[in-house]
């Protein structure tokens, strides 16, 4: 695909494009065609590339230990870094999400078979907490 034919379709700049495609293409994800006919094109079927595999690459989503370094209020670290009770629930929804990306091939966003499910979460002591959504594959 052409990196304008993307940036047209996505409402994104040119160099944006260009500057995701780089990154992906330097983890091994797509590769770079070169020619009249060049553009980018995936190393791999779209089945066989997960959304957790582009996230990491792009960025993916802040883990704990980005969230505690990045708000300390006045201080160098978090006040309540010994004895945070935000932590174990960030650090869970963070190992949630990335497990339902690695569970997401790419060709899935590209035919629409993602589905939504609940999930429902427990407490340490067994009681319900409200249910969530969750992105499941059609047919899970």
């Amino acid at each position: 695909m052409f990196v304008r034919d993307i940036a047209d379709r996505e409402g994104l700049s040119i160099a944006y494009v260009e500057k995701i495609l780089w990154t992906l293409s330097r983890s091994g994800i797509v590769e770079s065609v070169r020619g009249p006919k060049g553009g980018y094109r995936l190393t791999r079927p779209s089945s066989e590339i997960s959304l957790g595999e582009v996230m990491r690459v792009l960025g993916g989503i802040p883990s704990e230990e980005e969230i505690c370094s990045q708000f300390t209020g006045n201080q160098d670290t978090c006040v309540h870094h010994d004895d945070c009770g935000l932590r174990p629930v960030w650090t869970s929804i963070t190992d949630f999400v990335n497990s339902v990306f690695d569970k997401v091939p790419v060709s899935s966003l590209l035919t629409g078979a993602i589905d939504v499910k609940f999930v429902q979460i427990t407490s340490k002591n067994g009681s319900r907490l409200p249910s969530v959504k969750a992105l499941a594959m059609a047919g899970d």
